[in-house]
């Protein structure tokens, strides 16, 4: 009888592999990236301030809410809903369980001493993602009323800098959203013959559209999420007077 080897096994020792590439470089720009945006957005939240400039509403304080006070930052009343959105995405689950939690870090290496029990006990929070799709369709209906907003200044209609990012941010935020695998399955998924339902054929464009989107998924995760930090911090540089925002038309 043939031996099988460690690696067949899945029992390799913690980060031990036979790989000469360089594995290690996703995973590290992943953990960076997640801590990295991770930080900014809490710092972003708590702040309070400085997220508003004439027409500009930063993304994090989207749909805009006035609280009495200044007991808190208005922030928490809305980065919840987007952030669990994100965070149970089915691309963002593989991201950060290969590389904040190493489970494993990358193919034919060696995983964290503990074994994947499946999304129970706390992780069982991300069967909710379905229903933060839900939210997140309502935060993009909100932005593209802010792109709006943003296109019309105190003397009329105008276009700024800030114009463009916050545009920027709100078509990044739906193509990312649409290519979301649970409103694929949603429009189309549990369906077996589009002729025979109804609706069939509406449901069959939607689902090709969503499919559109759905096929760089990854890449839309990761372009929306960035670019909420660049339009929050492009308002908030502008609102202090540090920067100043540039009229194109």
């Amino acid at each position: 009888m043939s031996e099988i080897s460690p690696a067949a096994t899945g029992s390799r020792p913690f980060l031990q592999t036979e790989r000469k590439d360089f594995w290690w470089v996703e995973p590290f720009a992943i953990t960076f990236g997640l801590v990295a945006f991770g930080v900014y957005a809490f710092w972003a939240a708590i702040q309070g301030d400085h997220y508003q400039w004439g027409p500009y509403i930063s993304p994090f304080y989207s749909p805009l809410i006035k609280t009495e006070g200044n007991t808190f930052s208005p922030a928490f009343f809305i980065v919840w809903a987007p952030l669990g959105f994100r965070g149970t995405c089915y691309y963002f689950r593989r991201a950060y369980y290969r590389s904040l939690f190493l489970t494993p870090p990358a193919c034919a290496v060696g995983a964290m001493p503990q074994r994947y029990k499946g999304e129970r006990a706390l992780f069982i929070f991300q069967n909710l993602h379905r229903y933060f799709l839900y939210l997140a369709l309502v935060l993009v209906v909100f932005h593209i009323h802010d792109t709006y907003k943003a296109f019309f200044f105190q003397e009329g209609f105008g276009i700024g800098v800030g114009t463009l990012v916050i545009l920027l941010d709100t078509a990044f935020l739906s193509f990312f959203v649409l290519g979301c695998n649970s409103l694929r399955h949603l429009v189309g998924g549990n369906a077996n013959c589009f002729s025979c339902e109804t609706l069939g054929g509406p449901r069959h464009k939607m689902w090709g559209l969503v499919s559109f989107f759905n096929r760089r998924h990854k890449e839309w995760a990761w372009i929306s999420m960035l670019w909420v930090g660049v339009a929050d911090l492009y308002v908030r540089l502008v609102s202090m007077g540090i920067i100043t925002d540039m009229r194109i038309f």
